[in-house]
């Protein structure tokens, strides 16, 4: 497969992390436009620098196993000396949350249409027995928002694993706010831990308010721990009954006692047993009010992370022009990726001194075959 990265001012980078960032390509021969995330490789076990071939092993191999409507799919894999490239399907649609934000308004009768695609995704990967541990709104995007009913992608199986029912499995990682209580507690994970972490989304989605969130993350992973949450009238003065009883089934301590995938579709909230849960479920709504402050919050705090690395990093500034004509497109995407060229500026893909120029002009970095012509295995 041989790629051309777009990356120009009308094409910025798509997401990153730490020690990856995902570039929007173009196959040379068809056109088709894939979504190529690359890995930096850690260079040795004495390094703390990138990620582990073990790690990207079995982010791989859960990529090539799993193929469904409401999951990103894994196309190719390539490697060289620096990264591992996975040729994934591209999601241009934005997260789900800047999506909902933008509504006047939403019935929780609409929004339960949008948890559902989450819950057949997570549904499939939990008979898989796949476990995603980082559920959270940056990584459930939308394949494409200019279409009637938006379809929902989860993305980022960097932190999946297989659940061996067998072996005990204990790791501290994942975000703070949407960790489960057993990720706090290192105690032994299970499949039963993206149940949390739905309904800690579900919490947001019909408040705009993060059940545990503190003002640091000791805080954070405290209120976590003891499940300190409460269903403030001033953010859930019309949710209904059934909404807060499917989150309060999914926010349980105890793993074992927590709602499962199976039983999450048969809650009334998601599929009404009668006329009248399914009346309250449409005549309840998010609380957009609130769900527009949340959203808010998060972009600005993207902007103020930018804004600090602009001063520290002076040859920023004249990017300062370009990044005032992009206020409209603040988002998910622009900034959260703008921000990755200044923390990690050697993670550019490279090119060759001749071609530069006329890659410039074009607003293309051609991959060179070369460097990618070794299959990842």
């Amino acid at each position: 497969m041989q790629l051309e990265l777009v990356s120009s001012s009308s094409s910025p980078p798509l997401t990153s992390g730490q020690f990856a960032v995902v570039r929007r390509c173009r196959h040379r021969g068809t056109g088709v436009e894939y979504a190529g995330k690359f890995i930096k490789k850690r260079r040795s076990k004495s390094s703390r620098r990138g990620v582990t071939r073990e790690d990207i092993e079995r982010e791989v191999d859960i990529l090539k196993e799993i193929q469904h409507p409401n999951i990103i799919t894994l196309h190719d894999v390539f490697e060289n000396k620096a990264e591992v490239i996975l040729i994934l399907e591209l999601v241009a649609g934005g997260e789900l949350f800047d999506f909902l934000a933008e509504k006047e308004s939403l019935s929780e009768e609409e929004a339960t249409q949008f948890l559902k695609q989450i819950l057949d995704g997570v549904s499939y990967l939990h008979t898989k027995h796949i476990a995603h541990f980082d559920l959270k709104p940056e990584n459930i995007m939308l394949l494409n928002r200019s279409v009637p009913h938006p379809r929902i992608k989860i993305i980022d199986f960097g932190l999946a694993h297989k659940i061996d029912f067998g072996n005990d499995f204990k790791n501290i990682f994942g975000t703070p706010e949407f960790v489960a209580p057993e990720v706090v507690n290192y105690e032994p994970l299970g499949l039963e831990a993206d149940m949390w972490s739905v309904g800690v989304i579900t919490y947001i989605l019909l408040s705009g308010a993060s059940p545990f969130l503190g003002d640091n993350k000791q805080e954070t992973l405290a209120n976590v721990s003891a499940v300190d949450y409460t269903f403030d009238e001033e953010f859930f003065s019309n949710t209904s009954v059934l909404a807060k009883d499917f989150i309060a089934k999914l926010l349980v301590k105890d793993p074992k006692k927590r709602m499962t995938i199976q039983d999450s579709f048969q809650h009334p909230w998601i599929k009404p047993k009668d006329t009248q849960q399914a009346l309250s479920r449409k005549e309840s709504a998010v609380n957009m009010e609130k769900f527009k402050k949340f959203a808010a919050r998060r972009k600005w705090k993207v902007i103020a992370m930018l804004g600090f690395f602009f001063i520290c990093h002076a040859t920023s500034l004249s990017l300062l022009p370009e990044l005032a004509q992009r206020v409209g497109l603040i988002g998910s995407l622009w900034l959260r990726l703008t921000l990755s060229l200044f923390i990690f500026p050697r993670m550019r893909w490279t090119r060759t001194h001749d071609k530069a120029e006329t890659e410039k002009k074009s607003g293309k970095f051609v991959l060179d075959p070369v460097l990618i012509e070794n299959k990842f295995s």
